[in-house]
């Protein structure tokens, strides 16, 4: 009968509470989370982001209350407007810049396909690589090419399940269950082995990020890897630091209307 109970008990779990995931947004309101208040707010049991020309200045951030090292993040998204959004992880505040301001990997929400859940760090070493993209980053900082796949195509305007997976130096990012980019990193220095969660609100040209579920799985601390030349795999290239293709969303930062002279 226990035996039963237990099988009953398992069948009608949620599938990512058999999983090992657990929820960090209950459906309801913004508990665990930390956000400049008149920017963020849970609609019909989905957060809701707004960003409007001036508001906010600089780029905001949802942050949720805890730390995390080595885990898997599942996250739904949709961004509504000419901009981007993107999930922060291993990321740190920036209180001098404002309260909500990070610094730290980013797996970008981001309707031009470059830039679709390409790895990224915010205020800090920029791209490391395009969606479609494998790279080593060295203890110089230099980036590395190591791989190259398909590009994922995703429209971010409906609902999509952004991953991250981050286990020692090594982070992958995923769109709905494709790999964009792996990248490994190197560069003891600048690098972050643990740090916050958190959903960005871009800054210019105005949008809403809606975040519908966000799960988390915590992971055995994986190896760091160590960097060797000679274990690159053939073909591997030294390459500069991408570009930004689009600041924004697909088109150019809207620009700001003149101001009215007084009369």
């Amino acid at each position: 009968m226990k035996l039963l109970r237990t099988l009953l008990l398992t069948c009608c779990l949620p599938a990512f509470a058999q999983d090992g995931f657990v929820s960090l947004f209950n459906g309801k309101d913004l508990s665990g989370w930390d956000a400049e208040p008149r920017l963020w707010k849970v609609e019909d049991g989905v957060i809701v982001g707004t960003s409007e020309p001036g508001s906010p200045k600089t780029n905001s951030f949802l942050i949720w209350q805890g730390t995390a090292k080595d885990f898997e993040l599942r996250a739904t998204v949709r961004v509504v407007g000419d901009n981007n959004s993107g999930i922060q992880y291993r990321s740190r505040r920036l209180t001098e810049i404002t309260p909500w301001t990070i610094l730290g990997y980013q797996c970008d929400v981001h309707p031009t396909e470059v830039h679709t859940a390409m790895t990224y760090e915010e205020r800090g070493r920029g791209i490391f690589a395009y969606n479609g993209v494998d790279v080593v980053m060295d203890p110089t900082g230099q980036r590395w090419q190591v791989g190259e796949r398909p590009r994922v195509v995703a429209d971010i305007s409906q609902w999509n399940e952004f991953t991250v997976i981050a286990r020692g130096n090594r982070l992958e990012h995923r769109v709905n269950g494709r790999t964009t980019s792996v990248f490994i990193d190197h560069d003891e220095k600048n690098r972050a082995l643990a740090g916050l969660i958190a959903i960005q609100l871009h800054a210019g040209n105005p949008h809403r990020t809606y975040v519908k579920q966000i799960l988390l799985k915590t992971l055995d601390d994986g190896p760091i890897l160590p960097f060797d030349a000679a274990a690159l795999p053939a073909g591997a290239k030294k390459i500069d630091k991408p570009k930004v293709v689009s600041a924004q969303g697909k088109n150019p930062p809207a620009k700001k209307a003149p101001a009215k002279e007084k009369e």
